[in-house]
């Protein structure tokens, strides 16, 4: 089930459980995790990207083994709100994970790399560190944001 809002992915997960956040990129796919309460998203790791079905089994090995319940996976919206095709990208990958039997929520995502960038260059990382942690820092910023916005909902 692919769910738009914060409040119809929650309603999907009832008990709770522990999220995986997604950066997918064209190159890679940054991924990070929070725990069963939903207090706080950790930067996991980056997936260099292959082909489909190598990268669908990668993230289900990650998945399966951090016991993950739901995935909120990151919408590069334009800044006007339309769709792009990276955008249609996205909603095509999410629509292949489908099958995984685990609520998706897409969560708008255009700031994150850019302020985890301006993050990583205020703390004076080299543009190769930043190249290699940029993805899972925008993952996990794309995760917390939607756990903030669901728990803050609730209560």
């Amino acid at each position: 089930m692919i769910t738009a809002t914060g409040a119809d992915f929650a309603a999907a997960l009832p008990e709770g459980g522990r999220l995986a956040g997604l950066d997918v990129g064209t190159k890679t796919i940054g991924v990070a995790f929070c725990d069963a309460r939903w207090s706080i998203a950790s930067p996991a790791e980056t997936i260099r990207r292959t082909k489909f079905m190598a990268d669908k089994a990668a993230l289900v090995a990650l998945l399966t083994r951090q016991q993950v319940r739901g995935l909120v996976i990151g919408l590069p919206l334009n800044l006007d709100a339309s769709d792009s095709p990276r955008t249609q990208s996205v909603r095509a990958f999410a629509r292949n994970l489908a099958d995984l039997d685990l609520p998706i929520l897409l969560w708008d995502e255009r700031w994150s790399t850019a302020a985890v960038t301006r993050t990583l260059i205020d703390a004076d990382a080299s543009r190769a560190r930043r190249a290699e942690l940029v993805d899972k820092l925008a993952a996990s910023y794309i995760l917390q944001g939607a756990i903030d916005a669901m728990v803050g909902g609730m209560q």
